[in-house]
């Protein structure tokens, strides 16, 4: 087979491990607030784990055009089989695949790559959000170790993660992120404490929490690249490729909400007809679809250009923008024309996968982040032509 007819194939065992296991277990793992191991045991066979690790690493090697597009196929399930193998397909593992030694990769990419580890980045803290740079946890050189103290926050995997990256401030004196480096830390390394899992609104089975670092004492060849100072350039490349890899989750939730939608529209009758016959529901229809197609459009678009080498920094901060808010518009239409039963969890899905939604637009940048973002980078580019037009 060509690697095209071999993808191809891949896509579809996928499509039809999540119609036909991952979705019919949902309400299992809302239940029990974790994927069955049967089924993450599953997602190990299937090669989940290491669908964007290189395949000298034992991954699959997906281009992020071809990432993308099984994204678009996982996410249609419950958000809890994304993000159980999500960060080691994302940015738990991809700041080691950026800049990660030679030794790194060797010791740990193999090994995320077949699921036998699971993988988290700790950068966000109680006071360091949307203003990654302000990162307070430090990191004091002592000897041939690194000794980490401070609290992340939201951090998703961190109760069962197996190996941290861990970003953390080695330079108490520069506040810029010049001061900032990046560790690999393992799981049972003294000093590290994951918290409980949070309580949340949503996402139930993916499990998120605080991690504290008391005197935690890390081995020198664990920082990231061996170089300290290049942390937070490290977690910027990762972040740029999650954020086309977080648009096709969300644009793949926006396809399941959409589908349950046709099929209740068609289904329920009012006035002795299918609601599917009403302007007014169709129209809402029309609009989820074209909130579906633009984002899909959009994302393989920016996925084909990084493929290509092209800088798409910009673009990836477009394509998160604008996939989780028109997830969040299918999420509300979705509950609309369910009317009733979209509320009440007893009778339908759409309930749970409108709470699941409303996290994409606060995670791995705000919406309002994005937006100045963008901004910022639009303005910039057309500064030179308008100094040079006066």
């Amino acid at each position: 087979m060509t690697g095209s007819e071999g993808f191809a194939t891949r896509l579809a065992q996928i499509r039809h491990w999540v119609q036909t296991v991952a979705i019919p277990a949902e309400e299992e793992v809302v239940a029990s607030d974790q994927i069955p191991e049967r089924l993450v045991e599953d997602m190990r066979r299937l090669g989940f784990f290491g669908w964007s690790i290189p395949r000298q690493y034992g991954g699959s090697g997906f281009t992020t055009t071809e990432l993308a597009r099984a994204n678009f196929e996982i996410a249609q399930a419950s958000t809890a089989f994304r993000a159980r193998a999500g960060t080691n397909t994302g940015i738990g593992a991809e700041g080691l695949v950026q800049d990660g030694t030679e030794a790194q990769k060797d010791a740990w990419l193999p090994r995320l790559a077949s699921g036998e580890i699971t993988s988290c980045l700790a950068l966000t803290e109680p006071g360091a959000g949307s203003d990654a740079i302000a990162v307070a946890t430090t990191a004091r050189r002592d000897g041939d170790a690194y000794v980490l103290n401070g609290k992340k926050a939201f951090i998703t995997n961190a109760p069962i993660a197996d190996l941290f990256t861990v970003i953390a401030r080695t330079d108490p004196d520069n506040p810029k992120k010049g001061g900032l480096s990046a560790f690999l830390i393992e799981k049972g390394t003294p000093g590290l404490v994951p918290g409980a899992p949070y309580r949340k609104m949503g996402q139930e089975g993916s499990p998120v929490s605080e991690i504290t670092f008391a005197d935690c004492r890390v081995p020198a060849e664990n920082l990231i690249g061996g170089v300290e100072g290049s942390g937070f350039d490290t977690v910027m490349k990762a972040l740029n490729k999650q954020r086309i890899n977080l648009a096709a989750f969300c644009t793949g939730s926006a396809m399941r909400m959409l589908d349950e939608a046709i099929q209740h529209a068609l289904t329920r009758k009012q006035f002795g007809r299918p609601i599917g016959d009403f302007q007014l529901v169709q129209a809402m229809i029309a609009d989820c679809q074209t909130d579906v197609h633009t984002a899909r459009a959009l994302i393989l678009e920016t996925a084909a250009r990084r493929d290509a080498g092209e800088d798409v920094t910009m673009e990836a901060s477009i394509c998160k923008y604008h996939a989780s808010e028109a997830c969040g518009r299918v999420a509300d239409r979705a509950v609309q024309i369910f009317g009733g039963s979209g509320y009440v969890a007893d009778y339908s899905c759409i309930e749970r996968l409108y709470r699941d939604a409303r996290l994409f637009r606060l995670y791995e940048g705000t919406s309002q982040i994005h937006q100045l973002n963008i901004a910022k980078r639009t303005l910039s580019a057309a500064a030179p032509s308008l100094r040079a037009a006066s």
